[in-house]
């Protein structure tokens, strides 16, 4: 880290657009993607909106590998002063606040459902005549197993895979801060290897959420048309299982760069920042299994 306390400016660079771009293709593909799908719109064109999702997606790898990789140089060469630093800092630190609220809103879609829309359907205070009106068979109770066009669906039991996938994640948050121990002490063996640990454990938690969602869907009838059971139970955790994935992919990056010998004890803000994106996975999952799989 250089001592100058000035910032370093870098050269024009053409990320940003490149990164706009990818982030439109890929909204705008995802978008006539869930259409198309859900809808089975016919056009004379064909589906045209995932081949557009994922070259948005290549894109935004593209960018990825391309603007962090000259960031990662600028690193290496000294041009990152202390106030940079604490800038990357904070930038990470309202990133990762951003992505609270990003679940707060999910989960805040969750407790509504239960706690007002299905009482009130039921009949809750002075809704009783709506709800002989409109469905007067529906029963107060979570999670709801049939749905209004008759659909029947099963729940996800917490004590199956579920808690073998907790475990999973509280025992990697336990090896990554293992691992940054290591760095401080500047221990490169134990680092490395429990970092790799870190990245086995995070990529077995993705594998096995993609095995319960096979069985959720040809065992238990639970898909996203599935009524507000089945459409905030894979709203909540796919979105978890997509940060999973984001995280587990950062924590491999690091792994590698400390192959090269990358990070200092004093200088390695890069590896804090995947830990502290790892450790926000973590207990976003612990609020998933309660009030999704337990409660």
């Amino acid at each position: 880290m250089s001592d100058t306390p000035r910032y370093y400016v870098p050269h024009s660079s053409v990320w940003p657009i490149v990164g706009s771009v990818a982030l439109f293709l890929t909204a705008f593909g995802a978008a006539n993607f869930v259409q198309q799908s859900t809808v089975k719109v016919a056009t004379a064109t064909g589906s045209f909106g995932a081949p557009i999702f994922y070259t948005g997606l290549a894109l935004i790898a593209f960018m990825m590998f391309g603007w962090f990789g000259t960031v990662i140089r600028e690193s290496l060469k000294g041009m990152v002063s202390g106030l940079l630093d604490r800038s990357y800092r904070m930038a990470m630190f309202w990133f990762i606040v951003s992505e609270v609220m990003f679940f707060a809103a999910f989960f805040g879609t969750l407790f509504y459902a239960r706690i007002i829309s299905v009482p009130w359907l039921a009949g809750a205070g002075s809704n009783l005549e709506t709800h002989l009106h409109l469905w007067p068979d529906f029963a107060d109770t979570w999670p709801l197993f049939m749905t209004p066009g008759g659909t029947a669906t099963e729940a996800m039991e917490a004590w199956g895979l579920p808690f073998i996938n907790t475990v999973i994640l509280v025992t990697s948050s336990v090896t990554v801060t293992f691992a940054h121990w290591a760095l401080k002490k500047n221990r490169r063996l134990p680092l490395q290897i429990w970092l790799a640990i870190t990245v086995i454990l995070g990529t077995t938690f993705v594998v096995l959420q993609a095995i319960e969602y096979i069985d959720a869907y040809n065992e238990l009838g639970l898909t996203l048309g599935s009524g507000i059971y089945g459409s905030t139970f894979f709203m909540l955790t796919g979105f978890h299982g997509a940060h999973v994935t984001l995280g587990a992919t950062m924590l491999a990056v690091m792994w590698l760069r400390t192959l090269k010998g990358h990070f200092t004890p004093d200088n390695h803000f890069a590896f804090e920042a995947a830990s502290w994106y790892w450790h926000f996975v973590d207990v976003i999952w612990l609020f998933l299994f309660t009030f999704v799989y337990w409660f």
